[in-house]
């Protein structure tokens, strides 16, 4: 049996389990690249299939598509990403996932007590918001955004 090196936008979604309007999408913001046949139709090297999973994964991660992009353009277009590139990839993205687990169980520990001065807490927030000082940074949680649990 043959491998086809190179795949149409159906056998992709199909292959990859993702919809080919994803698959569009993912084309749209410059995350994988195919080109036209002759007879106008997608077609897409077998290494997209990589590349697919990797965005799926970081996706499912909660990584943003713009910063998925930022590190997949650091990887040659027309190979898989390798497992060299995957660590660099994970080893990059770790730094951001620990951030926002940092984050979460900080919002976590103070959403009974303080939103984080916007206001919702009487009783704490004129102890660390007297006067209203912070409106003067700016709108929405302010606390938050700045001390650890």
């Amino acid at each position: 049996m043959q491998v086809a090196s190179h795949l149409s936008v159906g056998e992709l979604a199909r292959r990859s389990g993702v919809a080919v309007s994803a698959i569009r999408f993912y084309e749209d913001k410059g995350l994988i690249q195919g080109w036209r046949t002759s007879g106008n139709q997608r077609r897409y090297a077998r290494s997209i299939l990589r590349r697919i999973a990797v965005i799926r994964v970081a996706q499912r991660a909660g990584i943003t598509l713009s910063t998925i992009k930022r590190y997949l353009d650091e990887i040659p277009a027309d190979r898989a990403p390798t497992a060299a590139d995957w660590r660099r990839l994970t080893a990059a993205w770790r730094t951001l996932l620990d951030e926002r687990i940092r984050s979460l169980m900080q919002l976590r520990d103070q959403l009974d007590s303080c939103i984080g001065c916007g206001c919702l807490s009487l009783d704490q927030c004129p102890l660390r918001n007297p006067d209203d000082r912070m409106a003067l940074e700016g709108p929405g949680p302010r606390l938050l955004a700045e001390e650890g649990p």
